[in-house]
């Protein structure tokens, strides 16, 4: 299965964006040169949570492991292109069935372990797969037993009996597989299909090849600074852009150690920080936030092998960002990007103040800017009225977010491409932003084209009121999202988690305090709804269009 247009493959190649390596061969290249460094380390409590024990497996024993399961993967009857749902946590299993897939030309479409029968069932319709990958146990979820009376037609395989059982691959096997690779694979083949759910709720999947990986990794690489030998710890599911591009290939481009962590625990995750060393990681907001807050929790750790820590999928917290660069000592990345490709990054060189920071990206690819590095140089960026796709060059004004690199993909899994790429073949991102910044060199995220709510004429971002809200000191969380009104068309709720510490604040203390705070009276929530949690998808964010549902139903 190849999507690229050769056009682009040969444009790609000449730039020398594009290269001739694949995930399998980068791993090849580390069980050669350094085979007993250390590549994958399962979380301490990976046998609680599966039954399965934590391992630490060098590049020789993962290149081992791979091997091992492209050998049954190919006994399965699995063959080149065909496609493989797999619903794994973070362990080390997964990070082998990568290879593996990659291995025997294989595609591999990985879902969160949240995901129940409905969404495996939407999955597995638009996908098509052979088989579907699992465990027998999650914690308390049955996830084999789940997927069998989701999917009653398609074969589940199982980690450590289909999959895994025996110790080292058979002798029949290692021939199979020396004869499957003869014939090696593309690094324009598609090497995963990962999901985007879009403004619909319909499941999209998004292709990606080798080289597109490969492309955002190495944005990721010079972003964060990563350096040969790094010690990284991936606490994100292994799903989705944050984590295949920020650590899978990353860490398989340099070497790196792949230090596994899932679901989030954060005393676990803060201690594998300081036992294994780590150099780099990633975190939601909200538990740097709190970290922050709580000078005391970091304060008892030993942290002083982190060098940075990269966050973002929402606007950051300027405090926070001066807290941990100021106090701690510690550089904070923000990373904006998307499952499409979607590479957009500000650093401390890039954006030096906390306030630019936290929700300012740079401008890629535009003439006149200041930046000078290979994702300006790769990445071209602009912005377009909706209406018209007019060019909007002015700051202050919001258009959607159109962007070209070699990180982007080519195109949704069997969609007809409407609306999805400009003439010249920008993606249409249908991310909201204004140019804005002294001087105008960076773009502010405003919201989504399709979360606009639209008040009498009047149009609201969603996002702008949920970064205000999520200020106010008594919630713990809280968004909005649009309600019908038979006048106006739509009105803004607001739905919040109180804090369990401090009085419930009513729809009146909100409003106050969004006014104090600068926002225009028409964009004020005209109805409150209290929740114990709002509805997130497995990266963080909060899923509005779930959101909505839940407050249309009370």
């Amino acid at each position: 299965m190849r999507t690229s247009s050769q056009q682009r493959i040969n444009s790609m190649t000449s730039a020398g964006y594009w290269g001739s390596d694949t995930l399998h061969s980068l791993l090849a290249l580390w069980a050669s040169k350094a085979p007993s460094s250390l590549a994958v380390i399962d979380q301490p409590n990976k046998a609680e949570l599966t039954d399965i024990p934590a391992r630490r497996l060098s590049y020789g024993d993962l290149d081992a492991l791979s091997a091992q399961y492209a050998a049954e993967l190919l006994a399965l009857g699995i063959k080149p292109g065909d496609r493989l749902l797999v619903q794994l946590p973070n362990i080390s299993e997964l990070i082998a069935l990568y290879y593996a897939t990659s291995r025997i030309g294989a595609i591999i479409s990985p879902v969160p372990v949240q995901y129940g029968a409905l969404e495996l069932t939407k999955f597995a319709g638009v996908l098509n797969p052979a088989a579907l990958i699992t465990l027998p146990r999650l914690r308390n979820q049955a996830l084999a037993e789940l997927a069998r009376q989701a999917l009653p037609g398609l074969a589940i395989w199982e980690i450590g009996s289909d999959i895994g059982a025996a110790d080292t691959i058979s002798d029949a096997g290692r021939e199979r597989l020396q004869a499957h690779e003869a014939s090696q694979a593309d690094a324009n083949d598609i090497v995963t299909v990962c999901w985007t759910s879009g403004t619909t709720g319909t499941p999209k999947g998004v292709p990606r090849s080798h080289n597109m990986w490969i492309a955002i990794a190495r944005y990721t690489i010079a972003a964060g600074a990563y350096r040969q030998g790094e010690v990284l710890l991936a606490p994100f599911p292994m799903i989705n852009m944050a984590a295949i591009g920020g650590f899978l290939f990353p860490a398989a481009l340099l070497g790196a150690t792949l230090v596994l962590h899932h679901p989030i625990d954060p005393p676990l995750y803060l201690q594998q920080l300081q036992d294994e060393q780590v150099t780099f990681t990633i975190a939601p907001p909200a538990l740097l936030n709190r970290l922050a807050q709580q000078s005391a929790l970091w304060a008892d750790g030993d942290y002083s092998s982190l060098r940075a820590i990269g966050s973002g999928s929402v606007p950051l917290s300027p405090s926070m960002i001066a807290t941990f660069e100021n106090d701690y000592g510690k550089k904070i990345i923000n990373f904006y990007g998307s499952n499409e490709g979607i590479s957009l990054f500000s650093t401390p060189e890039i954006a030096p103040s906390p306030e630019y920071r936290a929700a300012l990206f740079p401008r890629l690819g535009v003439e006149g800017m200041p930046w000078e590095n290979d994702a300006h140089a790769s990445i071209h960026t602009r912005v377009i009225d909706t209406a018209t796709g007019a060019t909007i060059t002015e700051p202050g004004i919001a258009g959607e977010l159109c962007i070209s690199s070699p990180a982007i993909f080519d195109g949704y899994l069997d969609h007809d491409g409407d609306g999805v790429f400009t003439q010249d073949g920008f993606f249409r991102t249908g991310d909201l932003v204004e140019i804005c910044g002294e001087p105008a060199c960076y773009y502010r995220i405003v919201g989504r084209c399709k979360d606009i709510i639209n008040r009498g004429g009047m149009k609201i971002s969603p996002a702008e009121l949920d970064t205000v809200l999520e200020g106010h000191p008594q919630l713990l969380e809280a968004a909005v999202c649009a309600y019908p009104d038979d006048m106006l068309g739509e009105k803004v709720c607001a739905c919040i988690v109180p804090s369990d510490d401090a009085p419930e604040p009513s729809l009146e203390d909100l409003c106050r305090w969004m006014l104090d705070k600068g926002i225009a009276k028409f964009k004020l929530p005209e109805r409150l709804e209290v929740f114990d949690a709002l509805p997130r998808n497995p990266v963080g964010k909060v899923v509005r269009s779930q959101l909505q549902a839940l407050v249309e139903g009370r």
